[in-house]
């Protein structure tokens, strides 16, 4: 079940903001944090068992942050695999919606990927940056379906994809910065 009753979308939104606005003029490593509790945010508030942050980097996705990342599930910050065996493609090129509820319900569940482990319910949205390229996507999913999801949940979703997308554009700016001054 989805937690939107325990934490409202007012608040939801005010977190994320105060999450892009507190690392504005910060370090690398303060908005990879702060990414991770982008992620947080938005599994805990739409009550998924992980969330994920993945760049599409030569053929592959690879997963830039993970949470929760305990080591014992698959996925892991700075796995990767072919971007053609995943949801994530899939989603970014229209052949699966952003929002399913049941994955075992898609019309096309049996040529979908296989995945090393069952997938419930599934969320995801591309993630562009401000100079409009393509870096990956912003998932979420459960481990059973989830009903109750529902097209504001996706709206969060999107929402977060596009401060993820802030903090990466801050991450890429600070890299500069630091290249020119080293």
């Amino acid at each position: 079940m989805a937690l939107n009753d325990a934490l409202s979308g007012k608040e939801f939104e005010r977190r994320l903001f105060n999450l892009v606005v507190a690392t504005a003029d910060q370090s690398d490593p303060v908005i990879d944090r702060a990414i991770g509790e982008v992620l947080r945010l938005v599994r805990e508030h739409l009550g998924m068992d992980v969330a994920f942050v993945s760049r599409f980097v030569d053929g592959q996705r690879v997963f830039r942050r993970v949470d929760p990342d305990d080591g014992r599930q698959v996925i892991a910050t700075g796995g990767a695999d072919p971007i053609e065996a995943s949801f994530c493609q899939r989603v970014i090129d229209g052949r699966m919606p952003q929002l399913v509820r049941d994955v075992a319900r898609l019309p096309d569940f049996a040529e979908l990927p296989a995945t090393p482990f069952k997938v419930g319910a599934h969320l995801s949205t591309p993630i562009v940056l401000s100079d409009g390229s393509l870096y990956g996507t912003f998932c979420c999913f459960s481990f059973l379906p989830a009903e109750d999801l529902k097209e504001r949940d996706l709206k969060r979703l999107k929402m977060a994809a596009v401060m993820a997308a802030r903090l990466l554009d801050k991450s890429k700016a600070f890299g500069r910065e630091q290249s020119r001054s080293g």
